[in-house]
């Protein structure tokens, strides 16, 4: 159980101890589940993955598929060789079973030296086209922000449709809700100055999807 596990334990312990009752049963917990409003949600009518890039890349965002996981390290590598980066990067501990020939990396949090950060995304939502990013020690938060470009790994099969589908999966998340959530639509971007779009204020100048299967 992590820190912040433990915190988050120990205030629904005093909210628990303040109301005088313990922890819910199954029974009560699925009653007041069922008590979520269901919202009305957009129809669509485009397969999950080609709307998903098609919103995407509307927002100056990159993608590119490959068949399987394995793929990954040459997909990042081309992305690498086509921007002319440095051979290294902050890479996800999610990603630490593929090895990457030819690029020097590390799963620490991004420096502010960092050039290229690559990570797993938790869910991409096609609606509106946009990737579900939950912090952690396998995904750590400075991946989203730090870098320049920034490389994100994106299962197929891990894209819903709407918004409320991925609140849906970041409940389930076996590790538990994470500290902090982000929601990434394609690279940072602001008007602020003569309302002129830059890439790159707040964060990445590129954000380059890598969609598995």
């Amino acid at each position: 159980m992590t820190a912040a596990t433990n915190a988050r334990e120990a205030i629904l312990n005093s909210v628990r101890s303040a109301l005088r009752r313990g922890p819910l049963d199954d029974a009560r917990r699925a009653e007041l589940d069922a008590r979520r409003p269901h919202h009305t949600r957009p129809a669509q009518d485009e397969e999950l993955v080609a709307r998903f890039i098609r919103k995407f890349e509307s927002r100056a965002g990159t993608t590119v598929r490959v068949a399987s996981r394995a793929d990954v390290p040459a997909a990042v590598e081309a992305y690498r060789a086509d921007k002319g980066l440095p051979a290294h990067a902050a890479v996800g501990a999610a990603l630490q079973d593929l090895a990457f020939p030819g690029l020097e990396i590390h799963h620490d949090p991004a420096g502010i030296s960092e050039t290229m950060a690559v990570s797993q995304a938790l869910a991409g939502i096609a609606e509106p086209g946009s990737l579900m990013m939950a912090s952690g020690p396998a995904s750590p938060i400075t991946h989203n922000f730090v870098p320049d470009d920034h490389v994100v790994v994106l299962d197929a099969g891990a894209i819903v449709g709407h918004f409320e589908e991925a609140w849906e999966v970041l409940r389930a998340r076996a590790e538990g809700m994470p500290r902090a959530t982000n929601i990434i639509s394609g690279p940072s971007r602001t008007a602020d100055v003569e309302q002129t779009i830059q890439l790159g204020a707040h964060g990445p100048r590129r954000v380059h999807v890598i969609i598995v299967g």
